[in-house]
């Protein structure tokens, strides 16, 4: 195979890139180019002095019946598998606005909690948390871990049948206030807005009905997909009952700089903020390729968090062709909890297209991230089968690897020591040659950006 004129490409991976050879052919998908805003600062202190339908949050605390003083308030922010810029020691933040306001409307500092909307994900590490907000706010705010299992939610009644609960100290607090990043999501259709609420504060049981097979399996849980998507109906709904007084949403473009922030009402403002994402994350395909070449993104923790790569490059493959997986999963589990070790496992075992009809039986106990599995599944059966995905980490043994679905990128290199960029560049080199004269894409911007077959 003569590669004298293969070109070079970056690939994001980390908080750099991976350098590697493809075809001259080779088309590179990318997000319509978006600027940073000019002046972030300015800008972010533009949108909370211009919430979109809402008042500022000054004029909630000085609207509030208790003294500024003894006003409690909450602060949802996202996990480590959102990329949102929080850290205080960057002007470029969303939250110390958020305390600064507060603090300077008269709310004592003790009173302000910041609550990690962990969903079902693992508790953040201190480490994680200093890097994610700055020293300083983790040596003088309170920050805590949401827990969907603990006995301590406070329920807010029935929602589609399902006792529904809310983490304590986001609700008992008399403000509540939610961040996140707004960027396509796989199931909810995007994320940010009320997912800080749902799934990110609420009980395992609410959790469960969110994921359940039946919204997993619904067409319209799909990326950028609001109608009649039954995974935001129902985040929605618990928000709006759990009550947000005040919600930041903040987008980021290819190159993971800020290019928009929203703030204000719940859904008004999280729909300026989609409308902005569509207009710039989404591209219309005509064709399909034998090759594509993506990447999980910073959000690739774990084998877990990387099918949303996967998914993303569903609309370019075609059936037969090959999806190249790209994942640092650099978490401390770099599959994902036991449940889903089991459940991959799992899918492996049973084949593909038998594990979905298991969900549906009736001695099947629902397990936490069954649903993530499910989605590996649609993934598989989508593009033709196992042999059709390779998964390139060198992060997860290989021996472990092994036991999951689908290639990996051990198999095509002769030392299970090698770096990432040798294993990624092996395993192009055997999809062109076995493709022969093979059409290949590569998604610049992964997980991010939204394929659309016209």
């Amino acid at each position: 195979m003569n590669t004298a004129h293969w070109k070079k490409i970056k690939i994001d991976y980390l908080d750099s890139n991976l350098v590697v050879e493809v075809p001259q052919t080779c088309d590179i998908l990318q997000m319509n180019p978006v600027s940073p805003l000019p002046n972030i600062p300015e800008a972010i202190e533009y949108s909370f002095q211009n919430p979109i339908h809402s008042e500022t949050i000054d004029e909630i605390v000085s609207y509030h019946p208790k003294p500024a003083e003894e006003i409690t308030v909450a602060i949802a922010v996202s996990d480590n598998t959102r990329p949102v810029p929080y850290n205080c020691t960057n002007k470029k933040n969303i939250l110390s606005p958020v305390i600064n306001r507060l603090e300077r409307s008269g709310i004592n500092r003790q009173n302000i909690r910041i609550i990690i909307a962990t969903g079902t994900h693992a508790p953040t590490s201190i480490q994680w948390k200093k890097e994610a907000f700055g020293d300083d706010i983790c040596e003088n705010y309170i920050i805590l871990d949401h827990d969907c299992r603990s006995e301590d939610l406070i329920p807010i009644g029935l929602i589609k049948g399902v006792p529904v609960k809310i983490n304590r100290d986001f609700i008992q607090s008399d403000i509540h206030i939610v961040t996140g990043l707004v960027e396509a999501h796989f199931m909810a259709g995007v994320s940010g807005g009320r997912k800080a609420i749902c799934p990110g504060l609420v009980n395992l049981e609410a959790t469960q009905v969110f994921h359940g097979p039946e919204f997993m399996a619904d067409t319209n849980a799909d990326n950028l997909v609001l109608y009649r998507n039954p995974c935001h109906e129902f985040a929605l709904e618990v928000a709006l009952r759990t009550r947000v007084d005040f919600t930041v949403n903040v987008l980021l473009n290819g190159d993971m700089d800020i290019c928009g922030i929203t703030t204000g009402d719940l859904e008004i403002s999280h729909q300026k903020a989609l409308a902005q994402l569509k207009s710039f994350s989404e591209l219309k395909l005509d064709k399909k390729y034998d090759i594509v070449l993506t990447h999980g993104g910073k959000g690739a923790v774990n084998h877990y968090q990387a099918v949303k790569g996967a998914w993303a490059a569903l609309p370019a493959v075609d059936r037969g062709g090959h999806i190249i997986l790209l994942a640092h999963n650099q978490d401390n589990e770099p599959i994902g909890s036991p449940h889903y070790k089991n459940l991959i496992k799992k899918l492996k075992k049973v084949g593909i297209g038998n594990f979905s009809p298991l969900l549906s039986k009736p001695d099947w106990v629902f397990t936490h991230d069954q649903w993530e599995v499910q989605k590996w599944e649609q993934v598989f059966m989508r593009i033709g089968g196992e042999q059709q995905l390779i998964y390139c980490t060198t992060n997860i043994p290989p021996e472990i690897l092994a036991a999951l679905p689908g290639l990996n990128g051990y198999q095509f290199v002769e030392d299970s020591s090698t770096n990432i960029t040798n294993m990624l560049q092996q395993v192009i080199y055997y999809c062109v040659k076995q493709k022969g004269n093979a059409s290949m894409a590569f998604l610049k911007e992964g997980p991010y950006i939204v394929l659309k077959n016209q």
